[in-house]
């Protein structure tokens, strides 16, 4: 009679209370977490994402020099030539007088010298938030299932960021961006004017993303500035000019110092970063291929200060220049291209199953014997865009080509696999692994490499919808 007494005593603990929200359960997954090889190219990338929310007019990002302008401390003095790249996202809320407005952005550029300079476009892509007339390039935050295969021409996309990041993966460029331009020398020319507008929307809130792959032959000097505008056409040119006269846009978020401890404010960027590709090719030591015995094995991506889980490293570019009180890093990563090639080779007397699957464990820095994952993941989404890879098992067994998969990750998420890759006992298979680490997308993530267990199958969501606007 006591132990039957005794289990319902015992067993009360476990049972959640009412009108008490439980903690997430976490799960460590033991494995291996190594650091990604390679590193980021010296390709200079404007990142202009500082401040986030475009409260008034002026000089977002400028690498003019400042001698004889009217704010020196508004420029950085750094001119670009050759290959660079541009990264820009803004968010706009509307003016609290009225339901209609409309901010601008415009890039514009002009050479450091005496002579003319031709400036061309390799590809570029921009998208709104929301659109408020036809034509105008727009993705809103779809409830995208975690993981879609992108089949033939069809693309998917949830926000401004996921679109750009698929359509440069897509090696595709928006028909809003210009192709190339001729420079004349004391002569300001607006690359791309591009709206933020807010009619019609409910809330008043719109963003834009935009990034662009230049390239020139010579010096020049570039800038992202804001101007408010009718709905219809940008300011007048001489706007843009009176603005690169005058001051910065008010800035946002004060980082914490380098170095410091107790929390950190990562804050936003507003600088010119090095590097706009990493590339790596996974191997093991000293050999020219990767065992497949090393699975489980994750790599980070966009690894950053106090987010390395337990690799150790740091992924996030330097900045050659910045403005005080900006990020001191680009923290995230946003818009790098990540090029990774895994050479595997079943070197057992067995044959092998893996898989390969992009996730979002919970972030940390020491290393903790693995990643942790929630049993549930949470709510917030921490990674929204494209996944191309190459070399996955096709129906027949043999690799295919090129597939392109969009994700959607929640905090905590074990990642749906995107394909798997069989392989005979000395049999050989490369994968190539390319993503664009899109803005609106929350670091650190991981590429794994991991076992398939007897009788799982690959979950993957349906076919994609129809190609969006």
């Amino acid at each position: 009679m006591t132990r039957l007494l005794l289990l319902p005593l015992l067993l009360l603990p476990l049972l959640p209370l009412r009108g008490l929200a439980q903690p997430p359960v976490s799960v460590l997954r033991r494995q291996v977490v190594a650091p990604l090889p390679g590193g980021l190219d010296a390709v200079p990338m404007l990142n202009d994402n500082n401040p986030e929310l475009i409260r008034e007019p002026g000089i977002l990002l400028s690498t003019f020099p400042g001698t004889g302008r009217g704010v020196p401390a508004a420029h950085l003095n750094l001119p670009l030539s050759g290959r660079f790249d541009l990264f820009s996202h803004h968010v706009y809320a509307g003016r609290p007088e009225t339901l209609d407005s409309t901010v601008w952005l415009a890039v514009v550029a002009a050479p450091r010298g005496n002579r003319p300079v031709q400036l061309k476009l390799r590809n570029g892509s921009t998208a709104l938030s929301q659109a408020v007339t036809p034509g105008q390039a727009a993705a809103p935050f779809l409830p995208l299932p975690p993981l879609l295969r992108q089949q033939g021409g069809a693309m998917v996309w949830s926000g401004p960021g996921s679109r750009v990041a698929t359509e440069l993966l897509r090696r595709e460029s928006s028909p809003e961006l210009g192709r190339a331009w001729s420079l004349a020398p004391g002569q300001l020319t607006p690359l791309v004017e591009l709206p933020l507008p807010v009619r019609g929307l409910d809330p008043l809130l719109n963003g834009r993303n935009l990034q662009m792959r230049l390239e020139s032959d010579g010096p020049v000097d570039m800038a992202v500035l804001t101007a408010m505008g009718s709905n219809d056409r940008p300011p007048a040119a001489g706007v843009w000019r009176e603005l690169l006269n005058g001051a910065l846009s008010p800035r946002e978020h004060t980082p914490t110092p380098r170095g410091s401890s107790g929390p950190i404010v990562y804050s936003r960027v507003s600088g010119v970063q090095r590097g706009s590709t990493w590339r790596a090719r996974i191997t093991d030591p000293h050999a020219t291929s990767l065992s497949v015995s090393r699975a489980p094995i994750s790599w980070p991506i966009s690894s950053l200060e106090r987010g390395s889980l337990g690799s150790g490293q740091v992924q996030s570019a330097e900045l050659s220049s910045s403005y005080p009180g900006t990020a001191w890093a680009a923290h995230g990563n946003y818009g790098v291209e990540y090029v990774i090639s895994l050479p595997l080779r079943n070197d057992t007397a067995a044959p092998v199953q893996l898989q390969l699957a992009l996730e979002s464990p919970l972030k940390h820095d020491q290393p903790l014997g693995g990643l942790r994952f929630l049993a549930i993941p949470g709510q917030a989404v921490m990674f929204r865009g494209s996944v191309e890879v190459e070399g996955l098992d096709g129906p027949d067994g043999r690799a295919l080509g090129r597939q392109n998969f969009h994700l959607v990750l929640r905090s905590g998420q074990q990642g749906e696999a995107m394909g798997r890759v069989s392989l005979a006992p000395g049999q050989s298979r490369q994968l190539q692994v390319r993503l664009i680490y899109p803005a609106d997308a929350t670091p650190p993530q991981v590429l794994s490499l991991l076992p398939v267990v007897a009788g799982e199958a690959v979950k993957q969501s349906g076919a994609p919808p129809a190609p969006l606007p």
